[in-house]
């Protein structure tokens, strides 16, 4: 008796396969989990023909327009414009790898200008048409579970070590523009030196009164918000008068005073301890000082996929952003280490050892539009 193949699937409709898309890609991280993606679907007439025009393409494709929201980034420092462009390539590729699972792939792009009719606070990032190529491979239901599993964690992770194998699987994320330089830190006396960075300058930010403005604003009080963080996302369940201690240290004006007694020294010592317990410090960069936001969202798609490898892996990653996000902390960080060019992205890697709660996500329709 001969076995039947079970009949293929066809590609969904665009639109649906949009909508199943826009559930996948909020799930995507960011500073701050601050979501400054938004996107733009040009279904209209003029806006098919704008986007056509720039793409060199018949307007009878489907085209998206990723953006940035002025009004939901980071902006204290000079280095968050380019944390919000990877936040938002973050976004970018999981969309992709979502439509893709469902038969929908990226036939051209571009850098977007300006004029498209995008809201006054939206940035363009990119143009992109996408065609049908293919049917559904199957992989979208475990794209969904892989990305809610994905989360930043930021307890203490379990001692062991991390197979070099799996390693230099991780490591093989490079990106399709400028190739991404993926450093590991394994041995104790990398890791000792990097602990020791942290603990020397990883109260810089608490100190800075325009930058810790900023970080506080997006602490949340309640579990009931759809972005930033709640004092359990940054330490973990909290006794009610632990809650109250931290709510007054963290509030600008007695962070303000509190550094002037070295109080910001304490927390850096703090993170450092965390981070000495941790088995990897990945740091990923590219090769050039100042790249072009095409490599910066290709860069953004490396560290996606990176990430989701490595949560497949039973394994969680914590950004320890702050030694990168000032030019002088950074440029000393890649010295250290060898890194040249710019470093984009550190983080420990590791096993946990403690579940950590997801944070919240808006909507998936409330950063979309239908132009």
């Amino acid at each position: 008796m001969t076995a039947q193949t079970p009949p293929r699937t066809a590609a969904p409709a665009f639109a649906d396969a949009l909508s199943a898309a826009l559930d996948v890609a909020v799930l995507s991280p960011s500073s701050h989990n601050c979501q400054p993606w938004c996107l733009a679907r040009m279904a209209s007439a003029p806006a098919r023909r704008a986007a056509a025009a720039l793409l060199g393409s018949a307007e009878d494709g489907h085209f998206l327009v990723l953006a940035a929201d002025r009004e939901r980034s980071l902006g204290a420092l000079p280095a968050h414009a380019l944390e919000m462009e990877l936040s938002c390539g973050l976004y970018w590729r999981l969309l992709q790898r979502a439509l893709a699972a469902q038969g929908w792939t990226v036939a051209r792009s571009r850098p977007a200008p300006s004029g498209l009719g995008l809201p006054d606070s939206w940035e363009p990032l990119c143009v992109a048409e996408f065609r049908r190529d293919g049917d559904p491979d199957g992989t979208l239901d475990d794209l969904r579970a892989l990305a809610r599993r994905r989360h930043t964690n930021r307890a203490p992770f379990r001692p062991e070590k991390v197979e070099p194998a799996l390693l230099a699987a991780l490591a093989r994320h490079r990106g399709d523009g400028l190739p991404v330089v993926v450093r590991h830190l394994r041995s104790w006396p990398e890791r000792s030196r990097f602990t020791r960075f942290v603990a020397a300058h990883g109260g810089r930010d608490f100190a800075h009164g325009g930058a810790w403005r900023e970080t506080h604003s997006f602490i949340r009080w309640n579990a009931s918000a759809a972005d930033g963080f709640t004092l359990e996302h940054l330490f973990g369940p909290l006794p009610p008068h632990g809650r109250w201690a931290r709510r007054l240290a963290l509030a600008p004006p007695v962070m303000r005073a509190l550094s002037r007694v070295g109080y910001p020294r304490l927390l850096a010592g703090q993170l450092a301890a965390v981070v000495r317990r941790s088995p990897v410090i990945v740091l990923m960069g590219l090769p050039v000082a100042e790249p072009g936001l095409p490599d910066t969202l290709a860069a953004a798609s490396a560290l996606a996929d990176y990430w989701l490898d490595a949560t497949a892996a039973g394994l969680v990653l914590h950004p320890v952003s702050i030694v990168i996000q000032h030019p002088d902390l950074r440029l000393a960080l890649q010295r250290r280490f060898g890194m040249v060019g710019r470093v984009f992205f550190v983080a420990r890697l590791g096993r946990p050892a403690a579940a950590f709660p997801a944070s919240p996500r808006r909507a998936p329709a409330a950063a979309f539009r239908t132009l």
